[in-house]
């Protein structure tokens, strides 16, 4: 999230909320132990102005590659992105 709101600021995109429900999909093994194996961030954002909306879902991409947590998960981060004005 900050890293996106970073980018929004920089590119000049008003951010006025975001909210994010993550779902994560677990693989379980025989003696009990697991591991996520996806992983899917669901943000619903409200930007100020709606011109600006397919710049603020491109930037989307920008965000998880300069993620500190996404580059230090060996398991794929998906985005399923909500922006509305």
């Amino acid at each position: 999230m900050l890293w996106y709101l970073h980018l929004c600021a920089i590119h000049n995109i008003i951010a006025l909320e975001y909210i994010d429900g993550v779902i994560g999909v677990m693989k379980e093994f025989e003696n009990g132990s697991g591991k996520f194996v996806e992983v899917t961030l669901n943000p619903k954002i409200i930007i100020s102005h709606s011109i600006n909306i397919n710049k603020a879902n491109l930037l989307h991409e920008e965000a998880n590659k300069m993620c500190f947590i996404a580059n230090s998960c060996n398991l794929p981060i998906k985005h399923n992105q909500t922006i509305r004005s």
